[in-house]
């Protein structure tokens, strides 16, 4: 039997292209989103949900449909040299290109009429759409213990430092661009130290340049 799957709601993130977001949820703690449900859901649907500290949500990765997928890929861990299956890797390139994001539950609003679920340490890129929310459940689901493959430890975080821009932008943005840098969002294989990146997030775009362990932000300019 066919099950057509409908999105339940959209994304609302800082993220507006895919290059500089964060390669894992939670890597970012800065990078908050909001989740809009369809009209369809109202607070019935997240009654209870308030009780619990993060979610899992469900999601497509819609930025990379036409791309198809491959059994083997290059993780950014394995420095973009190593193939291994898709199945062993956290790719957007999959056969249905669904995704799986812990975050943290900040707060839900119903008193529009419709439901928005706030969170934040997310992976997202803006107008994703959800599949599906679950509660997390710390005693079944915490396994700090468990076999972590080629990802046993967090990826080391480049330091940051400001050029120009950062006196026109608020805190939380700084500290949201400042995260999203110190995770080096190169692809892995490219090291060239005069080259200058361009990431796009909350609005503005950020020009930035990396040597060696240090992110250099040279300007942001409002979109």
């Amino acid at each position: 039997m066919r099950h057509t799957i409908e999105s339940i709601g959209r994304v609302v993130s800082p993220y507006t292209q895919k290059f500089g977001i964060a390669r894992q949820p939670g890597l970012v703690p800065a990078a908050e989103v909001s989740i809009v449900l369809d009209a369809r859901f109202n607070e019935d649907a997240v009654r209870g949900l308030e009780n619990f500290g993060y979610i899992w949500l469900h999601f497509i990765f819609h930025g990379v449909l036409d791309e198809g997928w491959s059994p083997l890929v290059r993780p950014p861990r394995l420095g973009g040299k190593r193939k291994v299956g898709v199945f062993a890797t956290r790719s957007p390139h999959r056969p249905n290109h669904l995704g799986l994001s812990l975050l943290k539950l900040e707060g839900i609003d119903c008193t529009g009429g419709g439901v928005i679920i706030r969170c934040s340490g997310a992976d997202l890129l803006d107008g994703t759409p959800v599949v599906d929310i679950k509660p997390y459940i710390p005693f079944v689901e915490a396994k700090p213990e468990a076999a972590a493959g080629f990802a046993g430890a967090a990826p080391p975080l480049l330091d940051v430092v400001w050029q120009a821009g950062e006196t026109r932008l608020s805190d939380g943005l700084k500290r949201l661009i400042a995260q999203s840098v110190a995770q080096d969002p190169r692809p892995a294989y490219q090291d060239i130290p005069e080259r200058v990146y361009v990431m796009e997030i909350g609005g503005w775009s950020v020009r930035f340049r990396i040597e060696g362990g240090t992110a250099v932000i040279l300007a942001v300019e409002a979109v």
